[in-house]
């Protein structure tokens, strides 16, 4: 029955991109129920999802270091990520649909700036909205729908768009840095592309997907680099009302550009394994929790990492 397959959590669109110089990261877990199969029906649903990622170790390359360990401007120390994303999302029965995510982070950074033999600490603490995210997407079934497997290719294309601050300063009126910023200012292009295998029989679905964001401009001579995104992700029927997920999801992302910009401790390369469980609540409402754990991280430079991350929501269809 099809509905068995309504409830799970897996990608916004394009997920974030866990890393950065001295801040800017959200899981790269993805929470699409499209991405996944669970939700093709006509109509419309809602899901509001909380992130907690708390980077708090430097890394050069591959290796962890401590803060001073290689000569910079500034040593960075930590940054607490916390985001609140409301998505709001429709199928057509047409095959196309629409979504938007709406996101509020909170963050909290702390670095010491070098300045002539001086260490001054350094600190910003703001919630702020950041850059809303309005992608398209079309979807179609490859073959007979089968009971006992059912395939479906789907395309996703859309926009960053610059809602987000790229201004906030601290209590003593400095402003944070550019990859600190709650927005970065640009307008970015989303293309993507996403193939799914549901086997209701055996309780599970399979999904893969490949994301690309590019900006499409500058912004007070500060451009974010490309992101790639690649999901691997299934689901399984533990018990009536309970699933088990299991992702893999890989990012590169490239180097920041502009005067603003921290070209040399920006961008890298970084695959998480993200397990996590789904409940159903009632037959149209779910919640859910993934985990994110680093396999791999290889970083530009020296940055901020995390240890791990946790994502989690509550999904509603109407």
């Amino acid at each position: 029955m099809r509905t068995r397959f309504w409830p799970a959590a897996i990608a916004a669109a394009l997920p974030g991109v866990a890393q950065a110089n001295c801040g800017t990261a959200f899981c790269a877990v993805n929470t699409d129920w499209n991405v996944q199969g669970i939700y093709a029906e006509p109509g419309a649903r809602a899901e509001l999802r909380y992130e907690y990622l708390d980077q708090d170790q430097l890394r050069s390359g591959k290796d962890k270091v401590e803060p001073g360990e290689e000569p910079r401007h500034h040593d960075e120390l930590s940054t607490l990520n916390q985001a609140w994303f409301a998505t709001l999302d429709y199928n057509f029965a047409s095959g196309f649909g629409v979504s938007a995510v709406i996101p509020v982070v909170q963050r909290d950074h702390e670095h010491i700036h070098n300045h002539h033999g001086a260490q001054i600490p350094q600190e910003w603490d703001f919630t702020k909205l950041s850059d809303i995210r309005v992608t398209g997407r079309y979807q179609f079934p490859l073959g007979t729908q089968e009971l006992e497997r059912q395939r479906m290719l789907g395309f996703l294309f859309g926009l960053k768009l610059p809602t987000g601050a790229t201004d906030v300063e601290n209590d003593e009126g400095e402003e944070a840095e550019r990859s600190l910023q709650p927005g970065t200012g640009t307008t970015d292009a989303i293309l993507g592309a996403y193939y799914q295998v549901q086997l209701p029989a055996r309780g599970v679905s399979f999904f893969t997907q490949a994301a690309y964001a590019v900006p499409l401009n500058t912004h007070d001579e500060y451009r974010p680099g490309y992101r790639t995104t690649v999901d691997v992700g299934m689901r399984y029927q533990l018990a009536e009302k309970v699933a088990l997920l299991l992702q893999v999801n890989a990012v590169w992302r490239g180097h920041d550009s502009g005067a603003e910009a921290e070209p040399d401790d920006s961008g890298g390369r970084f695959v998480f394994v993200s397990p996590g469980i789904s409940v159903n609540v009632t037959r149209n409402a779910q919640l859910f929790a993934l985990v994110q754990l680093p396999v791999y991280q290889y970083v530009n430079g020296v940055q901020l990492t995390a240890d791990w991350g946790a994502t989690g929501g509550l999904g509603l269809r109407f």
